[in-house]
């Protein structure tokens, strides 16, 4: 998904157009990581771009997104610029001596 988002809505405020565009983002991750892996895959993880244009956009994390787009409206921006590409993601092995609980 590459796409520039619009805040402005002639009815709507930016908070619930804001709204729609983080479910609109939801469903198209779930979509994507519900596709079918090839047999060396574990998961599919994601590259993230996020800005006020695509030249002005920065790497971010799939976790910031909604953070990001809050700022955008909390800015006043009229629209912003986000980038979502998946890829093949494959789950590393823990060192050793390394606990999963933490204090231990």
């Amino acid at each position: 998904m590459k796409k520039t988002f619009s805040l402005l809505h002639p009815k709507k405020n930016p908070e619930r157009v804001a709204d729609k565009i983080k479910f609109e983002i939801k469903k198209y991750i779930k979509r994507e990581s519900n596709k079918e892996r090839p047999t060396d895959v574990d998961f599919w993880d994601f590259d993230c771009r996020f800005g006020v244009s695509e030249e002005k956009a920065i790497v971010i994390h799939v976790s910031k997104i909604n953070e990001h787009i809050s700022k955008m409206v909390s800015d006043n921006a009229e629209e912003f610029y986000l980038e979502i590409l998946s890829k093949p993601g494959i789950r590393g092995k823990k060192p050793e001596g390394e606990s999963s609980v933490p204090g231990e």
